[in-house]
């Protein structure tokens, strides 16, 4: 319980920073609200580089970031329509940096269907390295896209609700909107 909460304590600086391509031009970033808090969204030439949970050990814009609002728009109104109920898929082009292995849990993530769920293992299977269980939370905890990269959707091999950036709570609550929005006829 101490290392947890060591770790949830670090200051922003000790986080993942997101790696801007100083030839794709400047970074854009915006505060979007939304039912589980205030999300930091970024973009990069029309492609979302990052969108985080804001809380106690939540990442500031880097110092270099423009504030632009308007740049944000198209995954502030699709964010809307999902949490409405309204969109079961995101349709925004995604950039993300990571290792070769982050990179392939990332994208096996967004292979979860809406309102579906696997597990770590399943994960690690998906890409091929099945014995990679642990490292599969671990990059899912480095995942600088969430909600559009669904990490919310990865479980424990149990079936429990395990580690979420966002907290548990958020988890629990992004999972049961894409329950109640399955059962209202929205897939």
């Amino acid at each position: 319980m101490a290392k947890q909460q060591q770790r949830e304590k670090r200051s922003s600086s000790e986080l993942p920073r997101h790696e801007a391509d100083p030839a794709a031009g400047p970074v854009h970033w915006s505060v979007i609200e939304s039912p589980v808090g205030p999300l930091l969204a970024a973009e990069q030439a029309g492609s979302i580089v990052r969108l985080n949970f804001l809380g106690d050990a939540a990442p500031d814009p880097e110092p270099h970031w423009v504030a632009d609002d308007a740049a944000l728009d198209a995954l502030r109104v699709q964010l809307g329509e999902y949490f409405a109920g309204e969109r079961t898929e995101f349709e925004l082009d995604v950039r993300t940096v990571g290792t070769e292995f982050q990179m392939a849990v990332w994208a096996a993530l967004r292979e979860i269907p809406f309102g579906e769920t696997a597990t770590y293992g399943d994960i690690a299977e998906a890409i091929g390295r099945p014995r990679a269980v642990r490292a599969v939370g671990g990059a899912n905890h480095a995942n600088p896209v969430s909600i559009v990269v669904p990490c919310h959707r990865v479980i424990g091999a149990d079936g429990s609700l395990t580690g979420f950036g966002g907290g548990l709570g958020t988890k629990e609550t992004l999972l049961g909107l894409e329950a109640r929005a399955l059962a209202a006829g929205a897939a």
